[in-house]
């Protein structure tokens, strides 16, 4: 930001070279100068007051960076906001819901009334969305790039993105309870009833002995 600022101030100055500043002026560039300073310093006061805060959490921040799209600052800001015990929520469910990743779905007599998104998480819901804007252009994984475009063709890029922010959330739910990297292939299983889960097996068993059938082996 330092060196931003410094090359701006240069092209201020070559752009006033030749020009006869009056008194007034001066002043007024002294005094928004001073505020400036005043602005560089309450940020560096902040930033250590930040980094003595996190420092016990440097671990969990490192391992929510291996997140596609998370980087330090938005890791800073998800634990700031949800905490590091995952038991409070009981679910990444709850979690989701808490911060406004979830659409209600009100019914009556069969008809859905609305499907808005919660307004819990004022903060939290706006910095995981940034995260899942990052995260479907991510180079290093296509995973949540896939997801989002076969997502928003059935439901448009809006719903897309909100749905995207909640598969963070909810991986990110696991990681802290597990304490596990980021591993997409297990996304399916946060949350899953166990008879759904049953069934879901069930269904892979049989796709494999058919597969096996077909390629003339003999299954017990």
């Amino acid at each position: 930001m330092q060196r931003s600022l410094k090359k701006k101030a240069d092209a201020v100055l070559e752009s006033i070279e030749g020009y006869s500043i009056t008194p007034e002026q001066k002043v007024r560039m002294r005094l928004v100068r001073s505020h400036l300073n005043y602005i560089e310093r309450s940020i560096a006061q902040l930033d250590s007051a930040i980094d003595a805060m996190i420092a016990d959490h440097e671990s969990l921040i490192s391992l929510l960076c291996t997140i596609p799209g998370v980087d330090r600052r938005s890791a800073v800001t998800i634990i700031s906001e949800i905490g590091t015990d995952m038991t409070q929520f009981d679910s990444s469910k709850r979690l989701c819901c808490w911060a406004g990743l979830t659409p209600g779905n009100n019914e009556s007599a069969g008809k859905k009334k609305s499907v808005r998104i919660t307004r819990a998480g004022v903060y939290l819901k706006p910095a995981l969305v940034q995260v899942a804007h990052a995260a479907v252009k991510a180079t290093e994984s296509s995973y949540y790039r896939l997801k989002y475009e076969q997502i928003s063709k059935r439901r448009g890029k809006k719903r897309a993105i909100i749905a995207i922010a909640r598969m963070i959330l909810t991986a990110i739910f696991s990681m802290m309870s597990t304490g596990e990297v980021w591993n997409p292939c297990d996304l399916f299983k946060i949350d899953m009833p166990e008879a759904l889960k049953e069934k879901k097996k069930d269904k892979a068993i049989r796709q494999a002995i058919r597969f096996l059938e077909k390629q003339g082996l003999a299954v017990g």
